[in-house]
């Protein structure tokens, strides 16, 4: 299975931000760390030695979403950015999107077309997100570097 680069890891703490002190997202979710919400709950603080501990283990659940739900080979760019993408919307969003839809159908730059519509949080288009997607779009349209492509079997 194919595991997150640099470049996920990367993309999602430029995206998030560190915060040791648990805080409430535009949502309203407890989150801590790099944008880990599970289990947090008011008053929680970690070390940053926690935060990359939730991130690792975030990022490979994500990825295992990824390789469950995408049916084509994918380039390391590809799954690193579908990686951030789920890190933030999470996998249903991403089984139930026309972009998975797209992917799954070998239509790849039609597919990067829809990071852009994945931009709304509490009911409006919110820049970071604009921002994110952009990045995600990005990444996955990246020619791989020759040390970094994996693809699954």
């Amino acid at each position: 299975m194919m595991q997150p680069s640099k470049d996920a890891i990367d993309l999602v703490k430029a995206s998030e931000g560190l915060r040791l002190d648990a805080y409430q997202d535009d949502g309203g979710t407890w989150t801590i760390g790099w944008g880990h919400t599970d289990g947090v709950h008011e008053g929680m603080r970690i070390t940053e030695q926690q935060a990359e501990e939730f991130l690792a283990a975030d990022l490979a659940t994500a990825g295992r979403w990824v390789s469950i739900l995408v049916k084509v080979p994918l380039t390391q760019p590809q799954f690193d950015a579908l990686i951030d993408f789920v890190f933030n919307e999470g996998q249903e969003h991403l089984r139930t999107s026309t972009l998975l839809r797209l992917l799954n159908a070998g239509q790849v730059q039609a597919a990067a077309a829809q990071f852009k519509y994945w931009n709304i949080a509490a009911g409006q288009v919110e820049q970071g997100l604009v921002k994110r997607r952009a990045a995600e779009a990005v990444l996955f349209l990246s020619k791989p570097s020759v040390n970094t492509v994996r693809v699954d079997a």
